[in-house]
């Protein structure tokens, strides 16, 4: 099942897509929430869906992120080995974790507003987990039953407020429109390998990361079990996991950066792709 929610920011309902044409589930789904993910949202839409008589939904709609507003983005760092050689870090022993700002929270084809003083926003495409069950010191074998599904993120950056200054990296990660979602929420059994899927970027028409999730260093279940040790995953969170090589910052001979008018668009195999259109910032 492709899950997704349109309409105007703030006023998004959920939806669904069934051989390719959009269809509104609000008579059946409150929203797309850490309620509807926690309890048998799923599988009881699964249901209802077959004896409803679903408005179908016009495809030039606006599409808002995947899901509602969820309680946390995860961000797992440097988590493709080509990603941390051309940012010249070592391979981590252990996953990289921090957080980005859940206002960053945008439509999969918004604007992306470069913040106020900005001169190094990057782009960073990945695949991202949608948790379906609360996981606490969850083991591997056990993580795939809490996943509701996967989608697209685009895990935009400023790389000085990242990495000049002084602090953490939640600063360069957090500002509005740095975290567009979707544009479907994929459950399970839509990806036949997770860990077999090419992940690609362009911006202005020229491919700059082109990648395949079977180079993570750190695998899903793993991922989903090491978070669980140090915090409670409940439903609806996203963990976003990491990027392979072609950001901005790696560019060779010297690292450029996304200024207004530029075009960024990206996808992952089976969760569709995205677009976003640089805009400078405005005090309006």
């Amino acid at each position: 099942m492709k899950l997704i929610r349109f309409g105007e920011p703030g006023a998004e309902k959920p939806g669904i897509i069934v051989d390719g044409k959009y269809f509104d589930v609000s008579s059946l789904v409150t929203d797309y929430n850490e309620a509807f993910f926690g309890g048998d949202g799923l599988e009881k839409l699964k249901k209802d869906i077959d004896s409803a008589d679903l408005p179908e939904v016009d495809q030039n709609v606006r599409l808002g992120a995947a899901l509602a507003r969820p309680s946390k983005i995860i961000c797992v760092g440097l988590n493709y080995k080509d990603h941390a050689a051309e940012t010249n870090a070592p391979i981590p022993a252990e996953p990289i974790l921090f957080f980005k700002a859940t206002s960053a929270i945008v439509g999969p084809n918004d604007d992306l507003v470069i913040p106020k003083n900005s001169k190094k926003t990057d782009w960073e495409v990945e695949l991202a987990i949608v948790i379906g069950k609360k996981a606490s010191y969850v083991s591997e074998e056990n993580a795939l039953d809490h996943i509701a599904g996967y989608v697209l993120h685009n895990d935009y950056s400023e790389r000085e407020f990242q990495l000049e200054r002084n602090g953490q990296w939640v600063k360069g990660k957090s500002c509005d429109t740095f975290a567009p979602i979707g544009p479907f929420i994929a459950t399970q059994d839509e990806i036949s390998d997770v860990h077999n899927l090419r992940l690609w970027l362009t911006v202005n028409g020229k491919t700059l990361q082109d990648g395949n999730t079977s180079n993570l260093i750190f695998n899903v279940p793993f991922m989903i079990s090491y978070i669980s040790q140090f915090m409670t995953l409940l439903p609806g969170d996203v963990i976003t996991t990491g990027t392979p090589a072609g950001v901005g910052l790696g560019q060779k001979p010297d690292p450029w950066y996304l200024k207004a008018g530029d075009v960024v668009e990206l996808g992952i195999d089976g969760l569709g792709s995205s677009k976003q259109v640089v805009k400078a910032y405005s005090e309006n």
